[in-house]
């Protein structure tokens, strides 16, 4: 199985804290060694990065790791293959453009018989059942509006195409168009929201402490999302298996 990690922040916020303990779970302390990649919004714009080689012993993660790249969105994703050869083509998260905006997806999980859902305009350029899901999506939703739709018609509209995908196995998945986020629990998935008092928290898989009063602002929110909690002195809360979440600025919708 994959790992995942999503952020909804209502400011430009530093990734680099948790990015450090998902990157030690790809190959170092997990077994999740088979590519990694990350996406950043700013703005309209969406800056990604992506890289077959285990995260843990990534010369790019390392750089991601001291460069502060701050976004109010970021998909991340450490890959286990299951489906598709290890190759760059086949690392997460998978970006396509809709309705002018750029749309991201990482999934964790096995989706049985997916591919033999039919394909519009958007077509996998790997060979992974997680693409495949991804292309069905957009091209579902682009049959269903011909111009970008508000955020909370997009809110009632992705939880039953996530539903109807999680039908077919583990469906753990974070997808953003850079406004919204959406997160699917189809197995496991744990988040925190942090704000106002903000305190200290140390990573589970890295010998790294961060206190968040002396990097935030009594305004801030940010949410982070992953497969598994990322620090041992925080209160994260399970996802109930079958629940979508979609966030916007840090906060629920």
């Amino acid at each position: 199985m994959c790992e995942l990690l999503g952020m909804s922040a209502n400011v430009p916020t530093d990734i680099r804290f948790s990015f450090a303990g998902l990157a030690r779970r790809g190959g170092d302390t997990g077994p999740h060694s088979d590519g990694w990649g990350i996406a950043f919004y700013e703005g309209r714009g969406c800056r990604t990065f992506h890289d077959p080689e285990p995260s843990a012993r990534s010369d790019l993660a390392r750089l991601l790791r001291a460069y502060p790249i701050r976004s109010r969105v970021v998909v991340a994703h450490v890959r286990r293959a299951n489906r598709g050869a290890v190759s760059l083509e086949n690392t997460h998260p998978f970006t396509r453009e809709l309705w002018g905006r750029s749309w991201s997806f990482a999934h964790n999980g096995q989706l049985k018989g997916v591919k033999k859902l039919p394909l519009g305009r958007f077509r996998p350029i790997g060979t992974t059942d997680s693409e495949h899901a991804f292309c069905w999506i957009l091209g579902t939703i682009a049959d269903r509006w011909t111009a970008l739709p508000p955020p909370r018609r997009l809110d009632a509209a992705l939880p039953d195409l996530f539903a109807r995908l999680a039908d077919l196995g583990v469906f753990n998945v974070l997808m953003s168009d850079g406004r919204s986020l959406y997160a699917h629990c189809g197995k496991r998935l744990s988040a925190i929201t942090r704000r106002a008092p903000f305190g200290r928290a140390t990573l589970i898989d890295d010998d790294l402490a961060v206190d968040f009063s002396a990097e935030t602002t009594p305004n801030d929110v940010v949410t982070v999302i992953a497969t598994r909690p990322l620090t041992r002195d925080e209160a994260w809360a399970d996802l109930p298996i079958g629940e979508t979440l979609a966030l916007r600025d840090g906060e629920r919708h």
